[in-house]
């Protein structure tokens, strides 16, 4: 319900009353009205001993709410011993006042107004009085019309015809709550827990329904719930106890109720009754490694039943508080397996139902069922496994040939025979049909028997050379029997805890690649991978939870739980992430011939130049050369020793700080280096001189942990991260979280969170695991629950861990090596936590590959769930759909989809993906409002500024000085624009037709005068032979008669030949003319459309 609060206004200035005699501090209702009328007055007299406050107020009792404050006037009185009147006038809400209609939508069904005043005297610091808290209160109620009765609200303005239509259907609509249960599902699918201190958050609000909450509160200090657990034990608990439900409250104390496990197999119930204490009860049942056991405990009252069953056998415990147990399981947070106070159980949860209000028989099966036996199958199957592996090892390691004498049995002769002949003797412990069950297995063995025999191979050694031979030609010989033999292999591996196997097994059994698709197996496998505490595989729940993808449910929670155990490794593996191990990992997608061009190794051009600079004792060089050799970047192994010896070197210059900090950080830490924290602080002290944010940061490290002086190591801190720091921020934070800040001594959670959440931002990986805790148990007062924000945050987290990354690049380097097998499955295992860039690189890898086209499409598809996805993906999920829209059935709904990938390519920055919508604008597709908006394209714009708009995105985004598609495009539109703005005008339009008809004609003149040029020399070559014949040596014409016969004939020639060359000269000067007008017809023309492009 809104809560309405008007402040009325005072009409009249105190009245001055004398000549009656009042207590020191009194209060009445001089007059006040007898019903809600609009405009009423109330008349207040009062009197106060001192320096006091008053307040009139009128507050409403609705069905749903009580003491509901409407209106409020508050007002202070200085003068002491004095009676006066105050006159309020009270202004009503509309909710009060008017009955429902399309002007007054929001009522208040009111049962009673009250009007009241109250006095107290001002306290000291001022705080401003309540009510409850006054020390005089008068009150008075007032009756008020039923809403059938109440007049209409004025009209403020006219109604539209299709407003008010609706208004006419629906206003007589009765909204109904939500149905609500009190059985709940705590947990569907069956989760991994690696008995750490990383379980699933459970969070329960208040019902909605009025009824259900009042029961609920009611059973606050009377509870009748129950809980339904199913859990698979691997191992007890390593510490004393172990968390299996464990409930904590809105101030971090352990509340009712908690489920624990002892070290001993036994269950402890824990409660907090009525009376402030907390009580348990131990309950000696022992429960049983590798089976599944259903434990149902029951609360009533102060009373507690715990039934444990098993192998359709039930164990019954009763026990009976001292007091009645105080249930309230809306306050704080439940946690199943570990939280932050407490670590899990070590093995697996199934299906959890909770009765809020109790229940006489639960129903509660194991489900899914066929999956939880196949994982109880599989465990059963690995130990005969490593029984079976055992055993032969003892076999190979002990056998020798028997002795001949000191036996107390009698030998055989054909032993002794076989013995003398060097031959080795067979003493298996296993059945024929163990040797055939695992008969892939015993295979293995058998070729690797003489390095078992030297000690070369140990069983922790097994795991390994099973998955590098399994893996190593997994989708080289697609033979059904072949894939067999390599699953088989890679399960002995998987149960050996070599669990890059098992989430291998689940990414082949999942993904279909190899084989049928079998999801059953696969969640198994993901599961056994998740138990097994291995970061890709706590990876890959988490990945496949936050999506809901291949079967396995959409949990945030789930997703957060999986997530925050990667993400504490991830912070711990950091500290160690200059081992050869661990790389940083690096953006190289193998569709950009770009960035497979930048990638480098030691006796590369830009190495050797580098070199060549720092040893010039060039600065830069020299840092950029330590930080390629001390992180492994662009391709180059890592150095540490080199590392420092350039970081040394570039320190040493004295010039940069940045170069000064880092090697003052490598000498604290011993890092490469002999550890000397005096040189190290030192140059430290220097770097912050100079202007060192990240040196401010190192000496509050130094003078908190090394120094133990926590005062200037919180100056420090606080200088640094006033200065941008975000190890500052977080450094500071945690001095607020322990209180060892000796200016602010007490223990600040907000503070801390608010310094964890600006570190954060800048992409701090430590701090985001801080602030993601907060955000998914939502129990700091002020910060609400987030599960989706904390687990974005978590996987940023782990997707930058120094083993992922040394994974992507030993895929990479294979790739580079031509081992396109090996690093497809690399790959693969990268692609399934859920890594955008390893999806991508696998998705080119099917295709390389000429793998099923589902495998590349699956990987692209994975990859635009991402949170960011890259625009790459994102264009070749558009191209799949565009493609596909041509030759399926729904086609709008591809290209719609089609659209909605290049969209978000497009806010993504890709120029492709802009060209890509433009293009689809042209052939007649409508945008929707979300891209149109991105571009500040309105719905009523033509295509053409639509497509306009887009490409000068475009251009904005590519390099200046290209051509490029999108600026040819947009050439080709604003062409198009000014030829059709051209084309209004009639003198334009008749200059463009004559600019047309110029072309024409240059087309044809300039060709003509080429031919008439070539034509010429030959005429005259005719004309110079006619002039000289019969002409004799000297010069004298020889043959008379002849002259006299053929001297007309060369005249004739001489005159035809003038008048051909006159029509050529005409017809040059005629198509020079020609050629002239239309040259400057064009110049109009293009001068024109110049104008009208700029």
């Amino acid at each position: 319900m809104s809560r309405f609060i008007i402040f009325g206004y005072v009409f009249t200035a105190a009245i001055l009353m004398t000549g009656e005699s009042l207590p020191d501090n009194f209060i009445g209702f001089d007059s006040a009205p007898d019903k809600v009328v609009d405009g009423s007055v109330v008349r207040v007299r009062y009197q106060c001993s001192r320096p006091c406050q008053l307040a009139v107020e009128v507050v409403v009792s609705t069905l749903r709410k009580t003491d509901l404050v409407v209106f409020r006037r508050k007002w202070i009185s200085s003068t002491a011993r004095v009676s006066r009147i105050h006159q309020v006038l009270l202004r009503w809400p509309p909710s009060i006042l008017y009955q429902h209609n399309f002007f007054n939508r929001r009522i208040l069904d009111a049962q009673n107004v009250t009007v009241r005043a109250w006095l107290d005297h001002l306290n000291d610091g001022g705080q401003p009085g309540t009510y409850h808290g006054s020390m005089l209160r008068i009150y008075k109620v007032l009756q008020i019309k039923p809403l059938s009765e109440r007049p209409t609200k004025p009209p403020t303005e006219c109604p539209s015809w299709s407003a008010q239509l609706m208004w006419q259907l629906t206003r007589n609509r009765i909204h109904h709550c939500p149905h609500e249960s009190d059985i709940i599902d705590l947990l569907k699918f069956p989760l991994a827990s690696t008995g750490e201190h990383f379980g699933v958050v459970r969070r329960f609000q208040p019902f909605i329904d009025r009824t259900l909450e009042r029961a609920r509160l009611h059973a606050v200090t009377q509870p009748s719930v129950t809980l339904s657990v199913w859990i698979y034990l691997l191992k007890w608990c390593q510490k004393k106890l172990c968390g299996i439900i464990h409930h904590v409250d809105g101030n971090n104390l352990y509340d009712s109720v908690m489920m624990q496990l002892t070290d001993t197999g036994d269950v402890i119930i824990q409660a907090r009754v009525t009376t402030g204490g907390d009580e348990a009860f131990q309950a000696s049942v022992v429960l049983p490694l590798w089976k599944w056991i259903r434990l149902d405990c029951y609360i009533q009252d102060s009373k507690v039943l715990l039934e444990a069953t098993w192998d359709d056998e039930t164990r019954l415990y009763v026990y009976e508080f001292q007091g009645s147990i105080h249930y309230n399981d809306t306050d704080g947070y439940f946690v199943i397996g570990g939280g932050k106070f407490m670590q899990g159980i070590s093995g697996y949860f199934g299906p959890i139902k909770y009765y809020r209000f109790g229940t006489q028989k639960v129903r509660n099966q194991l489900q899914p069922k066929s999956t939880l036996q196949e994982l109880d199958k599989t465990h059963r199957e690995c130990q005969e496994m490593k029984a079976f592996t055992r055993a032969f090892f003892q076999q190979v390691t002990e056998s020798h040939n028997p002795p001949l004498i000191n036996q107390g049995v009698c030998t055989p002769h054909f032993i002794k025979l076989w013995g003398q002949f060097g031959e080795k003797l067979s003493t298996q412990t296993w059945t024929w049909e163990q040797q055939l069950h695992y008969s892939t297995l015993f295979q293995f063995l058998q070729t690797k028997e003489e390095e078992i025999r030297a000690g070369s191979l140990g069983m922790k050694d097994l795991r390994n050379t099973l998955f590098e031979q399994a893996a190593g030609t997994m989708f080289m010989d697609q033979a059904e029997n072949k894939i067999a033999s390599k699953l088989a292999l890679l399960q002995v591996s998987s149960c050996f805890g070599n669990h890059k196997a098992s989430l291998l097994l689940a990414t082949l059994y999942l993904s279909g690649l190899g084989r049928a698709a079998d999801h059953q197996r696969g969640h198994v496998y993901s599961l056994i991978g998740a138990a097994g505490d291995h970061r890709f595989a706590l990876m890959h729940a988490g990945y496949k939870h936050a999506q809901g993808i291949d079967g396995f449910s959409k949990d945030l929670d789930v997703a957060y739980s999986y997530y925050s155990n990667v993400g504490a490794q991830s912070i711990i593996d950091s500290f160690r992430i200059h081992d050869n191990k661990q790389y940083t990992p690096e953006h190289i997608y193998l569709s950009n011939q770009e960035d497979l061009n930048s990638l480098t190794d030691e006796n590369s051009d830009v190495i050797q130049y580098l070199k060549f600079q720092a040893e010039r004792g060039d600065l830069e060089s020299q840092k950029r050369l330590g930080t390629v050799l001390y992180w492994g970047h662009h391709g180059v192994l890592k150095d540490t020793m080199r590392a420092v010896k350039w970081f040394e070197r570039s320190a040493m210059q004295m010039k940069d700080p940045s170069a000064m900090y880092d090697y003052s950080i490598l000498l604290m830490k011993g890092q490469g280096v002999k550890r000397n924290y005096t040189r190290g602080f030192q140059l430290m002290e220097k770097a912050a001189a100079m202007g060192s944010i990240n040196a401010l940061n190192g000496l509050g490290w130094y003078h908190g942990i090394i120094l133990k002086d926590h005062k200037n190591a919180v100056k420090y801190f606080e200088q640094a991260a006033l200065n941008g720091s975000d190890d500052g921020m977080f450094n500071l934070g945690i001095y607020h979280l322990s209180g060892k800040n000796l200016d602010s001594p007490r223990r600040n959670e907000t503070a801390a969170f608010q310094q964890f959440l600006n570190a954060s931002r800048l992409g701090h990986a430590a701090a985001s695991v801080e602030v993601a805790w907060y955000l998914s148990t939502g129990s700091l007062e002020g910060v609400s629950q987030d599960v989706e924000r904390a687990v974005i945050m978590l996987k940023k987290v782990c997707e930058q861990n120094g083993h992922l990354g040394f994974m992507i690049r030993e895929a990479l380097q294979a790739y580079l090596q031509g081992s396109w097998q090996e690093a497809f499955v690399k790959y693969v295992l990268a692609a399934e936590t859920g890594l955008g860039l390893a999806q991508s690189n696998a998705a080119h890898l099917c295709e390389e590959l000429n793998l099923s086209h589902d495998c590349q499409w699956r990987y692209h598809n994975y990859s635009i769930l991402n949170y960011d996805p890259h625009p790459s993906a994102l264009l070749k999920m558009g191209d799949y759909y565009y493609c596909s829209s041509s030759t399926g059935e729904d086609s709008l709904s591809l290209v719609g989809q089609a659209i909605s990938m290049y969209g978000r390519a497009a806010l993504a920055g890709s120029p492709q993906g802009m060209y890509n919508l433009v293009v689809l604008a042209q052939r007649g597709h409508a945008l929707p409002s979300s891209i149109r908006s991105l571009f500040n394209v309105s719905h009523r714009d033509e295509q053409d500024v639509v497509v306009e708009k887009i490409l000068k995105r475009c251009l904005e985004t590519e390099a200046d000085e290209e051509v490029t598609p999108c600026s040819l495009a947009l050439l080709r539109v604003q062409m198009g624009k000014a030829l059709r703005r051209m084309t209004q005008n009639g003198a334009q339009l008749l200059l463009a037709y004559a600019s047309l008809l110029s072309v024409c004609v240059i087309t044809v003149i300039v060709p003509l005068q080429s031919c008439l040029e070539q034509m010429a020399p030959r005429h005259r070559v005719v004309a110079l032979r006619a002039g000289t014949s019969s002409v004799s040596q000297d010069g004298v014409n020889l043959n008379r008669e002849q002259d006299g016969i053929m001297g007309g004939t060369y005249r004739a020639a001489g005159n035809q030949w003038l008048t051909i060359l006159n029509g050529e000269q005409w017809l040059r000067q005629t198509g020079d003319l020609a050629v002239t007008l239309s040259g400057v017809c064009l110049c109009v023309f293009w001068t024109t459309l110049l104008y009208h492009l700029l």
